[in-house]
């Protein structure tokens, strides 16, 4: 027989020899590359060993959790001790500001009484002076005019004014019109006569001046 014949009949044994390993190189190509791919995703720790994140902070123990706890609860204490303190301290201030609120009130006057003390003196002199039947009239008058004139710088001394508008214009903040009076010879709305003095203190009215005010004659 021809060996040049056989051959067509021995060509499907060998190719189907060659497909298998072909297969064979595939699968082996396909589980290297398989085993590339997954190799760095691999735990590379020791086995027992848990890795831990490296962002990821570790939990506190127990010891550090106490230590924390007091040292916040000795914080807060202390602030309550300064608390406390502030408030006592603001207690006693308050205490000590009334007291001396009351006693300015008590004694705001001191000072003016004081000062008018002399003043009655000289009354009680004078007045005891008069209790005499032959007192003298003209030394009485003066005993009167010196009381006077110390009285009125007692007053000046605190602040207090005389209101006298004698021949002034009337005017309604500061005095009070008790009556009219028709006169020629002055303008309207005149102050013609002082009924009672009027008084201020340190610029404000304490009592207006009681007054007689001109109108034009009809």
């Amino acid at each position: 027989m021809n060996p040049e014949q056989k051959r067509p009949e021995q060509q499907p044994e060998q190719q189907g020899q060659g497909d298998e390993a072909v297969n064979r190189a595939a699968v082996s190509a396909y589980a290297e590359a398989s085993a590339e791919v997954e190799a760095p995703v691999e735990d590379s720790a020791p086995e027992g060993e848990q890795q831990v994140a490296p962002d990821e902070p570790a939990a506190p123990s127990a010891e550090e959790l106490g230590a924390a706890l007091a040292e916040a609860r000795a914080e807060a204490e202390g602030l309550r001790e300064q608390l406390l303190r502030a408030h006592a301290e603001g207690e006693n201030l308050k205490r000590r500001h009334a007291n001396e609120l009351e006693k300015a009130h008590k004694f705001a006057l001191d000072g003016f009484v004081r000062e008018l003390l002399g003043v009655r003196d000289s009354l009680e002199l004078g007045h005891q002076a008069a209790q005499d039947e032959g007192a003298d009239v003209a030394k009485l008058r003066e005993g009167t005019a010196l009381t006077l004139k110390l009285l009125g710088d007692v007053m000046d001394k605190f602040g207090v004014e005389q209101v006298d508008p004698i021949d002034q214009p009337f005017n309604p903040e500061f005095h009070q019109a008790m009556s009219m009076q028709p006169r020629e010879d002055v303008a309207p709305n005149t102050v013609v006569g002082v009924i009672q003095k009027g008084y201020m203190l340190n610029g404000r009215l304490v009592r207006p001046a009681l007054v007689l005010v001109s109108q034009q004659p009809a």
